[in-house]
């Protein structure tokens, strides 16, 4: 385990990769994107993010668990209903929904490149260690949710 596992909640990230993208796309030139296409793609993104998220949120109350990224060995349920026949983690799936409409709306390709090193950082300091205290709490359970559903979508 390295130091920058389960350290940055989720949404403090949200927040941070949407204020980098916000400052590089000043510095650097937009794309040709028209003002109605960018709101669409703000206004579109910006439900469908947050409902997937909330979709998953939702699931994890109904099922009376924790929704604390910052400590999944709390977890009391395997939540495997719902969203989350779909994808193992919607909550962050609703998040890069939510960055990539907010960086067609700025309409900056630099913006856009962010969106892989999310993915990256997010997979690798949240979802691995989640994933290994689920394992760890869930077992064979858990394994074959893995095989059947991907880890994003």
């Amino acid at each position: 385990m390295t130091q920058l596992e389960l350290k940055i909640p989720p949404l403090a990230l949200l927040l941070l990769f949407g204020l980098a993208m916000w400052a590089l796309s000043a510095l650097f030139p937009t794309l040709p994107v028209t003002e109605p296409m960018r709101l669409s793609a703000l206004v579109i993104a910006g439900l469908l993010g947050p409902a997937i998220a909330i979709s998953g949120a939702v699931a994890f109350r109904r099922a009376q668990t924790t929704l604390n990224p910052i400590t999944p060995d709390a977890s009391s349920q395997l939540v495997v209903r719902g969203i989350y026949r779909h994808s193992r983690n919607p909550m962050y799936l609703g998040m890069l929904v939510l960055l990539f409409g907010w960086g067609v709306y700025l309409a900056s390709p630099i913006a856009l490149a962010l969106l892989p090193l999310f993915m990256i950082y997010l997979t690798r300091f949240q979802i691995v260690p989640e994933e290994r205290a689920l394992l760890a709490r869930f077992g064979h359970d858990f394994e074959r949710y893995c095989q059947r559903v991907r880890r994003w979508i």
